[in-house]
């Protein structure tokens, strides 16, 4: 029989029933066939911008990179392409003067423009301080994350997002060790929690409310790896802080780990395939950024002209001239001349000793030719004023042991010097790598004092100098480290003239300089 001959012998009501039940039928098999089909979400991501908002030639390159202009455009371009987010990982406002002279809001303002969906902190985001910072987060139209962070009550630990029917939870996460890598100051008060021990407390909380798990990291790309490992349920983990250039998506067991270079060079894309829920496939890259004329984005060239103009009205005056390219892309793994360069003026200005500056504090380089005042400024962008204290023999070796830990990591701690060359052996544990000191060409005392200079980053303890910091009173006032230094301990320290200031003024009585690799710092096996 078929459905028109029962039909005839139906009542009315039963027609109605046969009908509805067919509707809901197809109702559930529609709904079953739409949640079964795939969908591709794209993660565009970036990270340890800086400030960078122009394009510029990176020191032993001959083709000129990045330009946030361009960016933007490809962003929004392939934004258009499929349902997206665009992430950022951190260590957005502080760096280039673009950045500096506004304390960071020439960058809120573009991320705005940009429409950024999430950012997470990174550890520079502290450098001008709480207040600021506080002030930054409110002006953002997106959330900041932080979810390690302890007493800055403007951050959120995640956020949920539902593109194309896919719930996207983001959890972010800073380094521990930013207390170490900006001043003091910056951060009292705050707690900052190991990020594993974090993640794992929200994937667990998360797992129910959101079909894919992100980590929006800044902890660097060897501690997003063995988060990875540690922390189960995370489906994917956008990086930054180590400014490591990942062409191609790594997986470490289930987890997309992502990063994408630094300064607005790269632009990352990661398209997740989604079906029921899960992902069922990825494919990264990184879009390479290169000026191309015509190919701006105009609301953004409009905001990096405005600023740009007040840069160049305040930091555009000619210091000087180099003959020689001056080095600061690898002052955390070696000396380089721009290294010895610093470490000497502060020397000379402070008349110690000896000099011991961290790489870290060195932020680019200088291409041969004229020199102003804003290049000085972009190697230079922290307010740090010299400081010298006396350590003994004893103390200048730890401190040259704790500068070459972690030379592997390439971290900010390695030191640039003056006054004194060492030997050291990467091969060796840490604490006994450091060999042979001489000090005005003498082999280093143990027990005779002399006197260092640094800045008052590292005086402070810095980049885990504890050996400075332990010469500072335990009253936690570091707002003036000439005053909190024990009398006995101080030499010089001058708060009103930022070490930059002090390098320009070198430069400006020379007027031309060819520093070279003097040997200070020499490597042996």
């Amino acid at each position: 029989m078929n459905f028109s001959y029962h039909h005839r012998y139906l009542s009315k009501g039963s027609q109605g029933v046969v009908v509805a039940l067919f509707c809901l039928c197809l109702l559930v098999l529609s709904f079953s066939f739409a949640h079964a089909e795939e969908t591709v979400i794209r993660i565009l991501h970036i990270n340890d911008f800086h400030g960078f908002a122009e394009p510029y030639i990176p020191l032993g390159s001959k083709e000129m990179l990045g330009g946030i202009v361009y960016l933007a455009a490809k962003a929004d371009a392939l934004r258009k392409e499929k349902p997206a987010l665009l992430l950022s990982a951190g260590d957005m406002i502080q760096g280039n003067n673009w950045a500096n002279l506004f304390q960071g809001e020439s960058v809120i303002e573009l991320m705005n423009a940009m429409k950024f969906d999430v950012m997470v902190l990174g550890n520079h985001e502290f450098d001008f301080g709480q207040e600021v910072l506080k002030k930054r987060i409110s002006e953002a139209r997106f959330p900041v994350l932080g979810a390690n962070v302890r007493g800055l009550d403007k951050l959120k630990p995640f956020i949920i997002r539902n593109i194309s029917g896919v719930r996207i939870a983001i959890i972010g996460v800073v380094t521990e060790d930013t207390p170490e890598t900006t001043h003091p100051r910056n951060v009292a008060g705050l707690k900052f929690e190991p990020p594993a021990e974090t993640v794992e407390k929200y994937v667990k909380e998360l797992k129910q409310k959101a079909d894919i798990i992100i980590v929006l990291s800044h902890i660097g790309y060897s501690a997003d790896r063995m988060l990875a490992e540690k922390v189960g349920g995370i489906d994917v983990i956008v990086g930054g802080h180590s400014h490591t250039k990942i062409e191609r998506q790594v997986t470490v067991g289930k987890t997309v780990v992502v990063q994408a270079w630094e300064h607005g060079k790269a632009l990352g894309v990661l398209d997740l395939t989604v079906k029921d829920g899960k992902i069922t496939g990825f494919e990264g890259h990184l879009e390479e950024i290169r000026p191309v004329r015509g190919a701006e984005d105009r609301a953004a060239l409009a905001i990096v002209e405005k600023y740009k103009q007040k840069v160049d009205a305040v930091l555009n005056e000619k210091v000087g001239e180099t003959e020689v390219d001056l080095d600061g892309e690898n002052v955390r793994r070696k000396e380089t001349n721009l290294g010895d360069l610093v470490a000497d003026v502060m020397r000379q200005v402070s008349g110690a000793d000896v000099a011991i500056v961290n790489g870290g504090a060195i932020r680019t380089s200088i291409k041969k030719g004229e020199i102003r005042i804003k290049d000085i400024y972009s190697v230079l962008p922290f307010n740090n004023y010299i400081v010298a204290i006396r350590l003994t023999g004893k103390q200048i070796r730890e401190a040259l042991e704790h500068g070459v830990s972690a030379i592997e990591e390439g971290s900010g701690r390695f030191p640039q010097v003056s006054g004194l060359s060492f030997t050291y052996s990467p091969s060796e544990k840490e604490g006994s790598r450091v060999k042979e000191i001489l000090i005005a060409g003498k082999p280093l005392e143990p027990e005779k004092e002399y006197t260092v200079a640094t800045n008052d980053f590292l005086a402070a303890g810095g980049d885990g100098y504890k050996v400075f910091g332990d010469a500072i009173r335990s009253s936690g006032d570091f707002s003036n480290i000439g005053s909190a230094i024990k009398g006995e301990k101080l030499v010089y320290s001058d708060s009103s003239r930022w070490l930059k200031d002090g390098v320009a003024e070198y430069i400006r009585t020379k007027k031309t300089i060819a520093p070279e690799v003097k040997g200070r710092i020499k490597e042996i096996r």
